[in-house]
């Protein structure tokens, strides 16, 4: 081999190792900061994912809680509509049985009238017939 080949060589390499070695330097700088940085959110995602774990659970308890409110609601809302239905019925049953009063009343107010005509009928007709 030419001894200006081996030069051009040597020359080739060492500007190679020139370049490269800056490159590695600040690629090692950067995988040092990014592993700081890696620690850094790892140290801050560790609570946060509890944390997050801790709601997660909270939103459960609370669901299932509304599910059985929203169950009692129901129950109570059949409750209070059966209630209704009996208060109708109940009110149903005292208008029939005011209506049946108010005739009985009249019943007797149309008898006591009449037990009243009879009898000052008949004093009118004794009154005659002793003339």
């Amino acid at each position: 081999m030419p001894p200006w080949v081996m030069m051009v060589l040597v020359i080739c390499a060492l500007v190679l190792t020139v370049v490269l070695v800056p490159t590695i330097l600040a690629l090692r700088r950067t995988l040092r900061r990014a592993e700081v940085v890696l620690t850094i959110a790892e140290q801050e995602l560790r609570p946060l994912i509890g944390q997050a774990h801790a709601l997660t659970e909270d939103v459960r308890l609370l669901t299932r809680e509304a599910s059985q409110e929203i169950e009692r609601v129901g129950e109570v809302t059949e409750r209070v509509s059966a209630a209704a239905e009996g208060i109708t019925r109940v009110a149903t049953g005292l208008a029939g049985l005011t209506r049946a009063g108010q005739l009985i009343g009249m019943a007797a107010g149309i008898k006591r009238g009449f037990d009243v005509f009879v009898q000052r009928l008949s004093k009118e007709q004794g009154d005659h017939h002793g003339q």
